[in-house]
């Protein structure tokens, strides 16, 4: 039997029997169906959700689960523990089936003694619980009750000490609570409280400090209308360590350091009170010493040391960073206790040489292999810095191309890159980021490509410019310099049709020297799988072309339009993408994107540079369409051949995505989508008619629908996805949505069906 049929009859199996679980159930058990609370409040509550979800969370266990109300993965365990079940049904039990959730195992004393426990952990004094059990043929299910009195509030809030140095710390720190007057007695704030106050402590140089230091007690006393004074208070019995704060003697940085210790007859070396041991000089101390926040005499700080730890790991030289601190047994003068911090740096490898055979999959379809061999030489000036060589050898053609057959590429590449974890300008400049240290990045390559049967292209590129994180959220990089001259030779005579049929093409190719600013900006919240709500937020600003102009100006060039006898480009060119992630659990999860860019060209340029043009379409854009088949605008090819994928390209894209993410089977995950978008241009192009951006934009998006697999191994996802278009832009006003979907006629299917491969999500 196929696997399409074992799909088929397992799925029909399902769907007949997935309701008839009685038979299976013993008599006198019965199905636990869940629980139900309703709280009788004797006034209106702020905040009242984030009770109710906490008191929800305490009904245990969880019922079994239903799809489309009925229990398909009890009846899989049913039917794959029957002696004899089959393969099927010894497949389903194994992949969806559920243990039965019985009644009996509900245990509704504790549940209810759970409940008032909560409420009066939120102020609810006297609150009280009962409980009734539903009964049907099979199935059971508990309703509990509950009441909640008007809950307590605060009246005053005060430190109760007032004779040593951290009580006159926490009082300072007492203008920063929380806790208000008029705020519900409420336990999870208190612990929120102390954590608070643990925290501040330790950055004010109380080393060893607990929040177990401290106790609150209420007194309800004083009054008669459900209001108390909250006392704060350090306990009788804090070890005299706990509440003294320590300062820093000596720092000592061990650049150097083996796991088996640092080596006998090291030389030390000080710089700004800190001394450096090593034998041999593996770190420059003058450099090393601007990573290390603390001083010499500083109160002890927690911030500045794990920020410390954050900045030397970010040189990128060191395998293990650890800041360890030693108390000494005697107090200093003013009473206070005393560190020693010792900073101990593992070494990675200084150099390393790496060949990797790839299999590449690009955002416009091409795939191929590809072979890098790379070479990096870490710690190259003894001040961090990294040099890393790339050589590249690919070799790419286009996959799910429709009828533009023959579009082959070879390449060859090297391209060399020396990051300086430091700023590095013509002015000495003492950087002031404390979560890390800016790098300073040159880079200088060059590539070869062979276009086969169309053209061959050589470029050369090399920027400047540098890069940080502001913290673990956001991101810069700023290229102050940033050239590129791109030649075009030895194109065919297909491709020069191709350029005379289209004049701006053809500029688009001339203009061979591009040089300017570019800036890029992202806000991340995507890597935190805990969120429900997260977001992604990126900008790129690319400036071209103004400061040749400028230099031109300056000198009083007889060819304003020309830089050193090379053509040119001049446009302002930004874009910004958008993402918004709801996580419903792990593993489902709705994401939509938002994208928008637009390119400037003036001057010496009526488009953008062809490497600087955007598109739709494709594996990473509108997946109902083929690479570079959307747009420009409602513009119609001829044919879709070789030079549409020239020619439907543009200055302006928008683009919005829809997607649901669901899991499968193990790392086999699902998704169904919905694409829309297109690309346009600024200026009138003859050759490229309805392709010019105007106010009827929105009537000119391509909409398209579709469903995906991808096989998730946590460290790379192969996906695809299959997509149909539902709206055509080129097509006429009126005829423009699709309104018959025929997935039993052959030629409708290769028309309309579009398949996609990539390696990775699409956003």
């Amino acid at each position: 039997m196929s696997g399409k049929r074992i799909f088929t009859h397992a799925l029909l199996l399902i769907c007949i029997a997935a309701c008839n679980v009685k038979q299976f159930i013993p008599e006198g058990r019965y199905l636990y169906e869940g629980a139900e609370l309703e709280v009788e409040k004797e006034e209106s509550v702020k905040k009242w959700n984030d009770i109710e979800r906490e008191l929800n969370s305490l009904f245990r266990p969880t019922p079994n689960s239903k799809i489309l109300g009925q229990r398909v993965g009890l009846w899989a365990h049913f039917k794959g523990s029957q002696e004899k079940p089959g393969f099927i049904n010894r497949f389903l039990k194994n992949q969806i089936g559920e243990e039965p959730v019985y009644l009996n195992e509900v245990n509704i004393p504790q549940t209810e003694s759970l409940l008032v426990n909560r409420l009066e952990n939120r102020g609810f004094f006297y609150s009280t619980a009962s409980s009734e059990v539903e009964y049907r043929s099979y199935t059971a299910k508990v309703k509990y009750e509950a009441t909640a009195p008007a809950p307590y509030k605060l009246k005053n809030y005060e430190y109760d000490h007032d004779s040593l140095t951290i009580d006159r710390v926490i009082r300072e720190l007492l203008d920063d609570t929380k806790l208000k007057e008029g705020d519900r007695f409420d336990l999870s704030l208190m612990r929120e409280e102390r954590e608070r106050l643990d925290v501040a402590l330790k950055k004010r140089g109380f080393y060893n400090f607990n929040p177990d230091f401290l106790i609150f007690e209420a007194d309800t006393n004083p009054y008669e209308d459900k209001t108390f004074d909250l006392f704060l208070r350090l306990k009788q019995n804090a070890p005299e360590e706990g509440i003294i704060p320590y300062r820093i003697e000596d720092i000592t940085v061990y650049p150097n350091f083996a796991l088996e210790g640092y080596e006998e007859g090291a030389d030390t070396s000080s710089v700004r009170g800190i001394d450096f041991v090593q034998r041999q000089k593996v770190f420059k101390p003058h450099l090393l010493e601007q990573y290390i926040l603390m001083e010499e005499g500083d109160l002890f700080d927690s911030d500045r040391s794990r920020l410390t730890s954050n900045r030397l790991s970010g040189i990128g030289n060191y395998r293990y960073v650890n800041i360890r601190y030693r108390e000494r047994e005697e107090l200093n003068e003013d009473g206070e206790g005393v560190l020693d911090s010792h900073i101990y740096l593992s070494p990675l490898d200084k150099r390393a040489v790496r060949a990797e055979l790839q299999g590449v999959s690009k955002s416009n379809n091409f795939a191929g292999p590809a072979l890098l061999l790379s070479y990096r030489n870490r710690n190259l000036f003894k001040g961090g810095e990294i040099l890393s060589l790339t050589g590249k050898f690919a070799y790419e053609a286009q996959i799910a191309s429709g009828e533009r057959e023959g579009l082959t590429s070879f390449e060859l590449g090297l391209k060399g890159d020396l990051i300086f974890p430091r700023v590095v300008f013509p002015i000495p400049i003492r950087e002031r980021f404390a979560y890390s240290v800016p790098k300073t990045k040159i880079s200088l390559g060059t590539e070869f490509q062979d276009r086969r049967g169309l053209y061959r292209l050589s470029s050369v590129s090399s920027t400047y410019g540098y890069f940080w994180n502001a913290n673990r959220f956001v991101y810069h990089e700023i290229n102050p310099i940033s050239l590129n001259f791109v030649h075009l030779s030895r194109t065919t005579p297909e491709f020069d049709e191709i350029l005379d049929r289209n004049p701006f093409l053809r500029l688009s190719f001339e203009q061979q020297f591009i040089a300017g600013i570019t800036y890029s900006f992202a806000y991340n919240q995507l890597m935190d799988k805990f969120r429900t709500h997260s977001i992604y937020f990126g900008a790129n600003l690319d400036v071209a072309g103004a400061g040749l102009n400028l230099a031109n100006e300056l000198v009083n060039s007889q060819n304003p339009n020309r830089f050193l006898g090379f053509d040119y480009a001049q446009y302002n060119k930004g874009d910004i993408d958008f993402r918004y992630y709801i996580r419903f659990s792990e593993n489902n999860l709705l994401v939509s994107r938002l994208f928008g860019g637009i390119g400037l060209p003036y001057g010496n340029s009526v488009s953008l540079p062809f490497v600087k043009q955007y598109f739709s379409g494709g594996p990473n854009s509108v997946r109902a369409f083929r690479i570079r088949s959307l747009g420009p605008g409602s513009y119609v090819p001829d044919q879709a051949n070789i030079a549409g994928f020239f020619d439907q390209a543009g200055d302006i894209r928008i683009e919005a995505n829809l997607e649901y993410r669901f899991p499968i089977v193990s790392v086999l995950k699902g998704a169904f989508f919905a694409d829309a978008g297109n690309v346009w241009l600024v200026n009138e192009n003859e050759a490229l008619p309805g392709g010019k951006f105007t106010s009827d934009w929105l009537q000119e998006l391509g909409v398209g629908v579709g469903f995906g697999v991808r096989v998730d191994v946590d460290f790379f996802v192969i996906r695809l996805d299959l997509a149909t278009p539902v709206r055509r832009p080129h097509l006429p006003e009126g005829e423009r949505w699709e309104k018959s979907f025929q997935i039993r006629d052959g030629d409708w299917r290769r028309e309309n069906l579009v398949f996609n491969f990539a390696i990775g999500y699409p956003f």
